[in-house]
């Protein structure tokens, strides 16, 4: 299955707080787009591996994502190394995205920064022949994303564009709070961390409110990327 856009997180959850109104407004418009979580989440403080794997589920229908799949990477411990790097490889050469939304560069979780560069690197080395994978005995064949772009997470980074999101934020919400054991619920003894506050969970909003007001709309998401951002004409940006 061809993709047009594979969009990558360490943990679940990560792809849905920094780009699910994206992802929404893509899918709406047709593109074909799956999610890869790189770990199962199983060091965080508040659910299970069991549980995120339900509420990763639930997220991907309400979505309408074609595909998600998790690599079950060690949470906390992945690195960046050749082995980690090949079963990446493997799943954009299956995949054959033409574009690639990972973590944050710079975050508070050590696995968002990680994850970062992990997945650039891959994407970069996915492109070269001379790297051979299989996936059921069968070679695949060499593919490059033309581009890979890094979505905003806890810290404050200045973006290098907005996304426009305006009609899908309330999707984006309603899939980030499938993970009903991550963040604020009034009943829930579970241990308060810094994401299962109210102000977080507001935060999501008004953070994308406040970046469609910078670019004149109402709702935005932001991105970064390696790479000079190109445009044909002037009246290419808004």
């Amino acid at each position: 299955m061809k993709l047009d856009i594979l969009a990558i997180g360490a943990h679940p959850d990560d792809v849905e707080l920094g780009c699910g109104a994206t992802i929404a407004k893509e899918i709406a418009n047709g593109k074909k787009v799956g999610i890869i979580d790189l770990t199962q989440g199983e060091l965080g403080t508040r659910g299970t591996a069991q549980t995120r794997a339900h509420e990763a589920e639930d997220a991907k229908n309400i979505l309408g994502v074609a595909v998600r799949e998790n690599l079950k990477f060690a949470d906390g411990f992945f690195i960046n190394d050749k082995q980690h790097q090949l079963d990446i490889i493997k799943i954009i050469r299956k995949y054959q995205p033409n574009v690639v939304l990972c973590n944050a560069i710079d975050d508070r979780h050590i696995d968002h920064g990680r994850g970062s560069k992990l997945v650039s690197d891959a994407c970069f080395l996915s492109g070269l022949i001379k790297i051979e994978t299989e996936v059921n005995g069968v070679l695949q064949k060499q593919w490059r994303p033309k581009h890979v772009y890094h979505y905003i997470q806890w810290k404050h980074i200045e973006p290098d564009f907005v996304v426009d999101v305006t009609g899908f934020i309330d999707k984006k919400m309603e899939a980030v709070l499938a993970y009903k054991t991550q963040f604020f619920d009034a009943k829930s003894k579970e241990p308060e961390t810094p994401i299962s506050s109210k102000n977080f969970t507001d935060s999501v909003k008004y953070r994308a409110r406040d970046l469609g007001r910078l670019i004149g709309v109402e709702y935005g998401e932001g991105f970064t990327t390696e790479r000079y951002v190109a445009v044909n004409s002037l009246f290419d940006l808004k």
